[in-house]
């Protein structure tokens, strides 16, 4: 298959794209400017940016295109437009983020969307994202991919972890274990926390895209999550006889340092850690163990 990959050279679809690589498909990466990428070396390069200049996107047909860094609905527009009907499969990465903040336990993919009435300015490329409006803002982007791509595939994960990952969330908490001492972490242990290793979703992306499957997938592991203190009894596993000591802190102590805990959400557990991925597994998906995640970082 022809797969063009929108922002394939940074995390998930760098991911994406190598497994797409492994797997003998005809590879396309459209980004800003040349990169040496392992695992892309064979890979065709388009130069441009999608807010401003897609030009190199209106001559080729491709069998399926993924969409990896779409976070505004305007940008999703503008790709849309450029491609046509070349796009064959189309497939947009959202994110858990896109469901409701107080979604119950084990939601499903048809529970209920994050709220997008309060957005302002919107359908701009200019638009900042940040923390609040992030799930929102993807909610817009599926709706505008489905408006364009009725029978697109609409991929939710959970955090992402894994090899590569250049926001350093997870990989911030694997190396300050490592490093030993005492690392301190917020309670409560019981918290709910889910996860996917980069690698489990490129896999079950390619799956099904190779399968032309459409709608939406919460793509996690496992099923209904585990919990914090299991995340960090897991890190300290793996490192062996050189980990850190974990000091569990108050909730009130660890307020106003959430950047130090990018994986804490203020001590409570809240439904969108604990998403139930039943469809997603009917589909093929698999997870590694987490402590081969960690190893691998």
């Amino acid at each position: 298959m022809r797969i063009l990959f929108i922002g394939g050279t940074r995390f998930v679809g760098l991911h994406m794209a190598r497994e797409a690589v492994r797997r003998g498909h005809d590879v396309t990466v459209f980004h800003r400017e040349p990169k040496d990428l392992v695992g892309l070396e064979t890979v065709s390069h388009i130069y441009g940016n999608r807010d401003s200049d897609l030009s190199g996107l209106h001559d080729t047909h491709w069998d399926a295109v993924v969409d990896c860094c779409g976070y505004r609905p305007a940008q999703v527009e503008l790709l849309a437009s450029a491609l046509g009907t070349r796009a064959g499969k189309f497939v947009f990465i959202s994110t858990v983020s896109a469901y409701a903040e107080d979604i119950p336990p084990l939601a499903v993919e048809t529970d209920r969307l994050a709220d997008t009435d309060s957005l302002e300015e919107a359908d701009s490329l200019s638009v900042v994202v940040t923390g609040e409006n992030y799930g929102p803002l993807k909610v817009l982007c599926e709706q505008s991919t489905l408006r364009h791509y009725p029978d697109a595939l609409i991929i939710r994960p959970t955090f992402v972890i894994g090899p590569d990952d250049y926001t350093n969330r997870f990989t911030k908490h694997v190396l300050e274990v490592r490093a030993g001492g005492v690392v301190q972490a917020p309670e409560p242990q019981s918290a709910a926390w889910q996860y996917i290793d980069a690698r489990d979703l490129a896999a079950f992306t390619i799956d099904a895209i190779e399968n032309n499957l459409s709608g939406a997938f919460t793509v996690a592991a496992p099923s209904g999550g585990i919990t914090y203190g299991d995340m960090m009894s897991a890190i300290v596993e793996a490192t062996g006889d050189s980990a850190a000591t974990v000091e569990w802190i108050s909730p009130e102590a660890a307020q106003g340092r959430e950047s130090e805990f990018p994986f804490w959400a203020g001590g409570e557990s809240i439904g969108m850690l604990q998403m139930n991925t039943t469809k997603a597994l009917n589909a093929g998906l698999t997870s590694r163990p987490l402590l081969d995640t960690i190893r691998d970082i």
